[in-house]
């Protein structure tokens, strides 16, 4: 059977960096992307390199429609899902609490919590045993500031990273009787463009003394972990978390 995953914000950073791993090991891959097409482009490039198939389709996960029309883009394009990472998030300019809107608030818990949500519900309609499937694996992004609680900074995007945590336990048990293993990962201080939306693109470079390994990381290595839990070597690995923060 093909092995067929899905990259949800797969344009940049770790999920580009782990879509181009998985093809390197033979998956083919659909990413999925927002707004940067041109960014989705290059990737299918490099995806291609590897002589897999590779798609890219434009969706907003916060968006259910969105959601729905992509997994039917992997179905009628790639085939039958056997692989999920949910790596799509977003976060705002860093901000104390007092300062946050409701419009921010809900903005970051329809991407980061509910677009998570959705895209777990499809995936397990179709790997499920229970609805004729075959099995899978998810790997949902997560963050240290799920731990931390980013505070001064981004309490509303740590507090989405804490549901992803709890969903990612709770879906585990939920489906492992059902042949699909859920996992997640929590990167640490990422050299991503991330940085950049929340308003501070040198932040890996002020909180690098702060790491015990005294850096950032880079998204590949996040990449290996993300690989590494979908794969059969991870076969008794459910409802677990691997960290990547570099000791923190």
């Amino acid at each position: 059977m093909n092995k067929i995953a899905l990259v949800t914000g797969g344009s940049r950073g770790i999920g580009a960096a782990a879509a181009k791993l998985l093809a390197a090991r033979g998956y083919d891959i659909c990413i999925s992307y927002r707004e940067r097409k041109s960014a989705a482009d290059a990737v299918l490039d490099a995806l291609r390199a590897h002589a897999v198939r590779a798609i890219a389709v434009q969706a907003d996960i916060a968006l259910e429609e969105d959601v729905q029309r992509l997994f039917r883009a992997v179905d009628g394009q790639l085939g039958p899902l056997t692989a999920l990472v949910n790596n799509a998030g977003m976060l705002s300019q860093q901000c104390r609490v007092e300062q946050m809107s409701a419009q921010r608030i809900n903005r970051i818990l329809q991407t980061n919590v509910t677009g998570t949500l959705l895209c777990c519900r499809e995936a397990i309609k179709r790997m499920s045993t229970r609805h004729g499937g075959n099995g899978g694996a998810i790997v949902n992004v997560s963050s240290g500031a799920a731990r931390s609680g980013s505070p001064n900074e981004y309490v509303d995007y740590a507090a989405s990273k804490g549901a992803v945590d709890t969903l990612t336990v709770g879906l585990s048990k939920e489906v492992a009787r059902e042949g699909i293993r859920v996992n997640g990962v929590r990167p640490g201080f990422i050299a991503t463009e991330m940085h950049s939306d929340g308003g501070e693109p040198n932040r890996i470079e002020r909180l690098a003394p702060l790491i015990p390994l005294a850096r950032g990381g880079q998204p590949e290595e996040v990449a290996g972990a993300i690989a590494w839990l979908l794969s059969d070597e991870a076969a008794y690995a459910t409802g677990t978390f691997i960290d990547t923060t570099g000791g923190l």
